[in-house]
């Protein structure tokens, strides 16, 4: 496999967002010969989303390639990466990523430095054309925005399990292996302008369970460029509600963690009409704005968002309701867990 860094922009209808993500990695300063490339991908787009990446870059030396990811959801255009990938380090930067100067530098340097770092990822902050609410800041992990650690290092020793998928740098060999050993995601991430999340924790998660570290540095600096499209309280409550639905994909990674020490209590928990149950118990705490749920806005009322996850979780355990315990299992006794020290 060979040495150097290939960033990766997956994009959909991204061409008035590029140019300046592509300026920000234009603007990279290397203090070695490290080879590295541009892959934007094309994830169906309906506007000239190639055409504005290869004339924006025109004037750069560093290669960029525009490939076509045809089936709409994020994790298919990151499988299409992996595929078109040069380089033992895939970057992915989102198309409104604007990356510090020593971003290429600082990846290849961490992921050198610590081989059983499977992945890493940075810190990020927030820019906009339009004021930011008063309410973002209690919010902002939402949106990939500010630290996700105390302090450089790993992540699972300072009570973090995953990083962002926004300025997430991953060890090609890492994905490869849980790949070539059966890992297939429950979650695809966002198609096209649906929202949906979680795809990346879903990564993360199984990478930690096949023995790679997570690694966070705040070195990795990040610029995060929302419109005000997305800085809607509307928006934030769809989000919450994908970030709900999610969850239920999630929950099957969790169990591992009790999995050491079989308990009857443990063992319920993962039934599935218990979380049903648990869920509907929580429902019942917002009786009154239940009823005034859809013609109320409720800006700034975090009740609000805690009914959007739950609703959204009560639906997808409604539509997984057959294939939850299956998926439970699949998970349990998936052949990529802790085969780190196996590699082929």
């Amino acid at each position: 496999m060979t040495t150097g860094v290939s960033i990766v922009i997956c994009c959909y209808n991204s061409s008035q967002r590029l140019p300046k993500t592509l300026e920000h990695l234009a603007a990279q300063k290397l203090t070695s010969d490290l080879p590295w490339e541009v892959i934007v991908v094309d994830n169906a787009s309906t506007d000239n989303t190639a055409e504005i990446a290869k004339t924006s870059w025109s004037s750069t030396a560093v290669p960029l390639r525009v490939v076509h990811e045809h089936q709409q959801g994020l994790i298919y255009a990151r499988h299409r990466a992996l595929i078109e990938a040069k380089y033992d380090i895939i970057g992915f930067v989102d198309d409104d990523n604007w990356v510090c100067p020593e971003w290429v530098q600082t990846v290849a340097e961490i992921m050198t430095q610590h081989p059983n770092v499977g992945a890493c990822g940075g810190c990020s902050s927030v820019v906009s054309d339009v004021p930011i609410p008063s309410w973002f800041e209690r919010y902002q992990g939402d949106y990939a925005v500010g630290s996700q650690a105390p302090k450089a290092g790993e992540i699972t020793e300072q009570g973090r399990d995953f990083l962002w998928g926004a300025g997430l740098s991953v060890r090609k060999q890492a994905w490869q292996q849980i790949l070539d050993k059966g890992f297939e995601p429950l979650l695809v991430g966002r198609k096209g302008t649906a929202l949906s999340a979680s795809e990346d924790f879903e990564f993360c998660l199984a990478l930690r369970a096949a023995g790679w570290q997570l690694w966070y540095d705040p070195r990795l600096q990040l610029q995060h460029c929302l419109p005000a499209s997305r800085l809607q309280w509307s928006y934030l409550r769809r989000l919450k509600r994908g970030i709900g639905a999610s969850s239920v994909g999630l929950d099957h990674y969790s169990f591992l963690e009790s999995e050491n020490g079989w308990s009857l209590k443990a063992k319920l928990k993962q039934n599935w009409y218990w979380r049903v149950a648990f869920s509907l118990l929580k429902l019942m705490r917002y009786p009154h704005k239940l009823l005034l749920f859809s013609h109320n806005q409720w800006e700034g009322d975090e009740s609000i968002l805690h009914l959007e996850i739950l609703i959204g979780r009560l639906n997808e355990l409604i539509k997984t309701r057959k294939v939850y315990a299956t998926q439970t299992r699949n998970i349990r006794e998936a052949p990529w867990r802790n085969s780190v020290n196996n590699l082929t």
